[in-house]
């Protein structure tokens, strides 16, 4: 269910209007307003979590080799390819 429709259907549920749970079916109880505005606050908090380092995006042409190489481990062949450099970085400083 998609954020908007979400809030469609808190907008038409009228503050009169109840639903009353038959205690059989824990999928079935309704959500307290709480788990409501929790459940919503957590939704617009996906995604990656803010970093104390900021990092800039960039382009960059690698050699296709290179680039599956890194891809070839799965996810995470950026942060890979950014220890890569960074390890070059230590190894040629003056």
């Amino acid at each position: 269910m998609s954020r908007e429709e979400i809030l469609r259907a808190l907008k038409k549920q009228k503050p009169n209007d109840f639903y009353v749970w038959d205690g059989k079916s824990e999928d079935d109880k309704p959500l307290t307003p709480k788990e409501m505005a929790d459940g919503l606050l957590a939704y617009k908090k996906r995604g990656r979590p803010f970093s104390a380092t900021t990092k800039k995006q960039i382009a960059i042409r690698l050699d296709p080799e290179v680039l599956e190489a890194f891809q070839k481990e799965g996810p995470g062949w950026q942060t890979r390819i950014n220890n890569a450099l960074k390890d070059w970085l230590q190894q040629h400083e003056h």
